[in-house]
């Protein structure tokens, strides 16, 4: 019998923020600890595993925003100086006399952490990461998937002409960054909707993935459940999320995460310390929060005060012991669907990138061992990515899934309710009107108006993330969501007003890409 496949999938996304208007602006630190804990550590992983030519597979949905910040020069220096500064409390950490014998080293191992970052980023890649991710895909062991232009919830769009515009303006970011056409969607929040596969069929995407539910209840029911692809009327494949790898992993109380041994996330530095001592290091508006320091474990289900220190090498080896046990798990699955179906089963294992490094202090070393084990298994399954399973295993099953989503409750509920609601008639007539002014401009049109519909598009894009409706559902950073939201939308509103006047004002444009300069190659057409 052919051998099963297992496909880890990394989602990587950030809305975008971005503020040269201000000296530093809080909520671009999303960005800094992102790279920081997440994606630095991943990429120098891979880069160990690349050298002791492990023979891994993973994919990874980069999306637009994300892509369009870690290339931005501005957000790149200020990373630089973020680093900087990071460094420096760790150097005065180490040497601090109030540390007793057993808080240095973990003073110490955060201190060479950032150091090391900052020679991966500054001293490696010229403050490019990007160039990190390319290599890996070059080399074969990364698969980058596309995603929405602005990570929008696809099927609470009004019109096909906006759904077309964030698949197709997605599709050539990722391309123009990574240097390859993707074969691969990542629906914003595994958000699936009727139409939608049409509209990624037309895109020439090969495969998307829904989450379990939407898969289960699909119609006709697949055979297979979540353990192979099934194809949409529309000739584009689709994925289902397993539960039983996804529990393993996700999970803060059943999963690998809640152990103990592993860093505990809410006890920080920043609250911790006494208030004179950290004041540098905090924001401008003196705030305490996290600085991404934490002395201690997750111990158990104690008081933050109770948590005891953290014992990194302890830590390592339960990050290496659950990297195993992960890939035991996984050979007695495929072991067990094997004898149930055929075509051999794919388990498709997709995780927010951020719980790995961010959530997850030992998430990279995790899935490094997990790939260094899965090598002598290969006979019960092998590590691979969705487009080789396909390459090897077309759908043998036409169905189309039924509307879903993940997160709470798994039908949009996240980003559709009381808290939100309001944000969807005005984005909605945003549509209608773009699409009226794109279809007014059918051919070139004359500058400056030609400046203006792009960056109409873009605040409509920008208005569109999902990232505003979940923070207001969260309450946190809500207020700043909603501000975005209201921002956009006013400029969009502007914009208009000027183009339908013919009177644009073009210092006013060029104000407005200034602040937000995303998709250089914005073809307002796109919403035609």
């Amino acid at each position: 019998m052919s051998t099963a496949h297992l496909s880890i999938l990394l989602h990587a996304h950030l809305p975008f923020v971005h503020h040269p208007e201000h000296r530093t602006f809080l909520e671009e630190e999303w960005l800094f600890e992102a790279i920081t804990e997440t994606y630095a550590p991943l990429l120098m992983s891979w880069e160990h595993l690349h050298e002791d030519e492990v023979p891994f597979r993973i994919s990874m949905s980069l999306t637009p925003p994300l892509l369009e910040m870690l290339a931005n020069p501005l957000l790149q220096k200020r990373y630089r100086a973020y680093l900087d500064q990071r460094i420096q409390l760790m150097t005065r950490e180490a040497a601090h006399k109030g540390r007793n014998a057993a808080e240095r080293p973990i003073a110490l191992h955060y201190l060479e952490r950032f150091r090391s970052v900052r020679d991966f980023y500054v001293r490696r890649h010229g403050s490019d990461i990007l160039s990190a991710f390319r290599a890996m895909q070059e080399a074969g062991h990364l698969e980058v998937l596309a995603s929405a232009a602005t990570h929008g919830l696809l099927p609470l769009m009004l019109t096909p002409n906006a759904v077309r515009a964030q698949v197709e303006v997605g599709i050539e970011t990722v391309t123009r960054h990574m240097g390859r056409r993707p074969k691969g969607f990542w629906l914003p929040e595994c958000a699936y909707g009727p139409g939608v596969d049409a509209l990624l069929a037309e895109a020439g995407i090969h495969y998307f993935l829904v989450d379990a539910h939407g898969m289960l209840n699909g119609f006709p029911t697949p055979p297979h459940g979540v353990h192979a692809p099934v194809m949409c009327p529309s000739g584009v494949a689709v994925f289902g999320r397993d539960l039983e790898s996804s529990k393993q992993v996700w999970s803060s109380e059943e999963g690998y995460p809640g152990d103990g041994a592993y860093r505990e996330f809410y006890r920080d530095l920043g609250y911790d310390a006494a208030y004179d001592y950290i004041r540098p290091y905090l924001h401008e508006d003196g705030v305490r929060r996290n600085l991404g320091v934490k002395y201690h474990r997750v111990t158990g289900r104690v008081a933050l005060h109770e948590k005891q220190l953290y014992d990194r090498s302890a830590a390592l080896q339960k990050a290496a012991e659950h990297g195993g046990h992960f890939v035991f798990c996984r050979q007695h699955q495929v072991r067990f669907l094997k004898g149930h179906m055929e075509p051999p089963p794919i388990i498709v294992a997709p995780y927010d990138a951020e719980l790995f490094g961010h959530w997850w202090y030992e998430g990279p070393e995790f899935l490094e061992q997990l790939f260094r084990t899965a090598q002598f298994v290969r006979n019960d399954f092998v590590v691979s990515t969705l487009s080789e399973y396909l390459e090897q295993h077309a759908p043998a099953t036409v169905s189309t899934p039924s509307s879903s989503s993940w997160g709470d409750k798994g039908y949009f509920d996240v980003w559709l309710n009381g808290g939100n609601d309001w944000i969807y008639r005005h984005l909605h007539e945003a549509e209608e009107r773009m699409a009226e002014l794109a279809q007014l401009y059918p051919g070139t049109a004359p500058q400056p108006l030609t400046a203006a519909l792009n960056q109409a598009a873009r605040e409509l894009l920008l208005a569109q993330s999902s990232d505003w409706a979940f923070l207001m559902t969260a309450g946190t950073a809500a207020s700043y969501a909603e501000k975005r939201t209201r921002n956009h939308l006013h400029r969009f509103g502007r914009l208009c007003r000027m183009i339908r006047a013919g009177e644009v004002d073009a210092k006013y444009v060029a104000a407005m890409y200034a602040l937000n300069p995303i998709f250089p190659e914005m073809d307002y057409r796109v919403f035609a």
